[in-house]
C-alpha cells in the first residue's frame, strides 16, 4: 500500500510539473535575457502551426543538448497566436521538447522583429546565435538544416 501511495504522489508531481504554464515574455524580458546573456545562446522563433518550425526543433534541441559543455544555450521562443497559448505546454510535452520555452506576449511585430534584428521581417522560423564574450552574433529568418545549425552551434562557441 505504502508503494502505491508513494507511486500516486510522484504521478501527481509528474501531471502538474507537466502542467506548468509557459512563462510570458514581453520583448523587453527578452532583450534582457539577450543582454545579460553570460555564455553562448541560440534564440529560437516558432510556432505550434509552423511546419518549418517544427520541423527543425528536435535537432535545434539535440544539437543545444550534445554542445551543452561547451556552455551553449537553446531557448525556444513561441510566436504563437494569444488564443493558442495553451497549446504550447502540450504540443512540447507530446514531442519530448525540454528546452526552456517562453512565449513572446507580443501582438505588433514591427515593434520586436526589429528589436531582434533589424533585418527581421517577422517570418518563421528564426534564429539568433549569440555570443556575448566574442562579440559572434548571426541572425537567420528561416529553416536552418541540422549541418548548418551545427555550423552556427560551432561558429557562436568559437573562442
Amino acid at each position: 500500500m505504502k508503494k502505491l501511495y508513494s507511486l500516486l504522489i510522484l504521478l501527481t508531481i509528474h501531471f502538474f510539473a507537466a502542467a506548468q504554464e509557459i512563462p510570458k515574455w514581453k520583448i523587453e524580458q527578452l532583450e534582457t535575457y539577450i543582454k545579460n546573456a553570460n555564455k553562448p545562446i541560440i534564440v529560437n522563433f516558432w510556432a505550434t502551426f509552423c511546419k518549418p518550425c517544427i520541423e527543425e526543433l528536435p535537432y535545434f534541441q539535440k544539437l543545444a543538448n550534445q554542445y551543452k559543455s561547451s556552455g551553449i544555450e537553446l531557448l525556444l521562443v513561441s510566436l504563437d497566436l494569444p488564443e493558442a497559448y495553451h497549446k504550447i505546454r502540450p504540443f512540447a510535452s507530446k514531442r519530448s521538447i525540454t528546452a526552456p520555452i517562453v512565449y513572446l506576449d507580443e501582438t505588433n511585430a514591427d515593434k520586436f522583429c526589429p528589436r531582434i534584428d533589424e533585418s527581421w521581417s517577422g517570418s518563421i522560423p528564426a534564429s539568433l546565435f549569440f555570443n556575448p564574450a566574442t562579440g559572434y552574433r548571426a541572425f537567420f529568418e528561416n529553416e536552418l538544416s541540422k549541418e548548418k545549425v551545427e555550423a552556427q552551434i560551432e561558429a557562436t562557441i568559437k573562442k
